[in-house]
């Protein structure tokens, strides 16, 4: 079922909504990205309003012949996936309606929202959105690319609990997905990635009752025990109770320490005997662990993320384990925060994984990584741009050395250094997925330099 939009429209397209031509005031602020360094000069930013100004907008770069970009959070790791030279970016932020229906447990929310936005509401009413690691990630990239997190193991990636969608076509024709119409373009859009088959405006997504009350933790060792605290981390983590959601950060040898945050859906004597076996690991210098009410405890874990201020370049880069590191890999963890730069935000992350998300088979969504044990993604940064490539070749080498113990990666931490990266992104589900793409968008318009082509 797809809906056509009104003829008089067609005849004479005009961009509508916050229109910002590069030489406009306000230009240098809307090409502002999570990397400070970001080299690409769009012709035109369209802030759309409303779906019709996506429309529009749409419509009107076909007509010009001009590159597309939709951007959402701002937070692209590489930026040349949400802008391009002389090309529009269609830029949703701007959209955030967020609409709570508790009757059916559902929430339809605009796209321009950011995950603390809708988290800090709904918690607010007593419900749970699920998250990751920043507030300030907007809802579209990170649903889309799947959305990983610390609620991941009770309820889902975020994809797993998207019921419905509105998205803007190639030809700027409105389309609705659900399990009923266009169940092919939902499959996709659970972990197929954004900027793939079109412009998202609207997701639906059920949503479950928060406890009052969750038990937050944040743990800090020192750097030199790294090795010991990861090893026994992913034995540990894939095992705990599926309430139980961390992360862990491995920072750059110079000035970096060993940090673990996540949280417990009960109690906090529950949450002790489930976190015994990792504290009994090394010497921890800081331990904080808080039964907090909900709203307080979604706040803990999501802190204050500025994307627009920071002062580091990165270069990610992301995969899977299938089981616990051998010596070998803690070399390569080794070398690489050896290297790292200091002072920055570099270093390794890691979430754990199981529970809700390998209940599902990878065949049933678009996000295919459903057995692994935990999801590990490494990044190296620098504040001076003469630091970029012996940065990005740190990180991209550190990738190849790691090689046999990893598989896959995450859409949503993309590496470009990946060559043939569709089936590195999406495993077995790439051929599908390229034919949902020549389905919606045969004319590959939506393209980035990792897009999937059409079949």
């Amino acid at each position: 079922m797809i809906k056509e939009l009104d003829s008089s429209v067609k005849s004479d397209i005009k961009l509508t909504g916050r229109v910002i031509f590069r030489g406009d005031p306000g230009y240098e602020s809307a090409r502002k990205n999570w990397d400070p360094h970001t080299d690409r000069f769009p012709k035109v930013f369209v802030f759309a309003q409303r779906t019709q100004d996506v429309a529009n907008a749409i419509r009107w770069a076909r007509k010009n012949n001009v590159p597309i970009r939709p951007r959402s959070g701002r937070h692209a790791l590489e930026t040349n996936l949400s802008q391009v030279n002389g090309g529009i970016v269609i830029d949703v932020s701007e959209m955030k309606k967020i609409k709570l229906n508790k009757k059916s447990g559902t929430v339809v929310v605009e796209t321009g929202n950011r995950v603390g936005r809708i988290v800090d509401t709904l918690a607010r009413q007593g419900y749970i959105a699920p998250f990751g690691d920043s507030p300030t990630v907007g809802i579209g990239g990170i649903t889309l690319g799947g959305g990983i997190g610390p609620l991941q193991r009770t309820i889902g990636l975020i994809s797993d609990n998207l019921l419905e969608l509105e998205m803007v076509d190639a030809k700027g024709r409105i389309i609705r997905a659900n399990q009923k119409r266009n169940s092919d373009l939902l499959w996709a859009s659970r972990g197929g990635g954004g900027g793939n088959f079109g412009v998202y405006t609207k997701y639906k997504f059920k949503v479950l009752r928060a406890p009052a009350k969750a038990t937050v933790f944040s743990i800090t060792w020192p750097w030199a025990q790294f090795e010991k605290v990861v090893k026994k981390w992913q034995i540990w983590a894939p095992n705990a109770s599926t309430k139980l959601g961390s992360e862990l950060n491995v920072g750059p040898k110079k000035g970096g320490n060993v940090s673990m945050l996540g949280l417990y859906l009960g109690s906090k004597s529950e949450a002790l005997r489930q976190l015994e076996p990792i504290l009994s690991v090394g010497t921890p210098t800081q331990k904080t662990i808080r039964f907090l009410p909900y709203t307080e405890a979604t706040k803990f874990l999501l802190a204050p993320d500025p994307v627009l201020t920071q002062r580091y370049s990165n270069q990610f880069s992301s995969s899977f384990g299938r089981r616990p590191f051998p010596d070998k890999a803690f070399k390569i963890m080794r070398e690489f925060l050896e290297k790292a730069e200091g002072g920055t935000p570099a270093g390794f992350f890691f979430l754990n994984w199981g529970g809700a998300i390998s209940r599902i088979a990878p065949k049933s969504t678009a996000f295919y990584w459903r057995k692994a044990k935990f999801y590990v993604e490494w990044n190296s940064s620098w504040v001076k741009p003469s630091h970029a490539a012996r940065n990005i070749a740190l990180a991209r080498n550190t990738r190849k050395k790691l090689q046999p113990y990893i598989v896959g990666s995450y859409i949503n931490v993309p590496d470009q250094g990946i060559k043939n990266s569709g089936s590195v992104y999406y495993g077995k589900n790439y051929a599908r997925l390229r034919k949902v793409k020549a389905k919606y968008d045969p004319s590959n318009v939506f393209n980035n330099p990792q897009s999937i082509p059409p079949a």
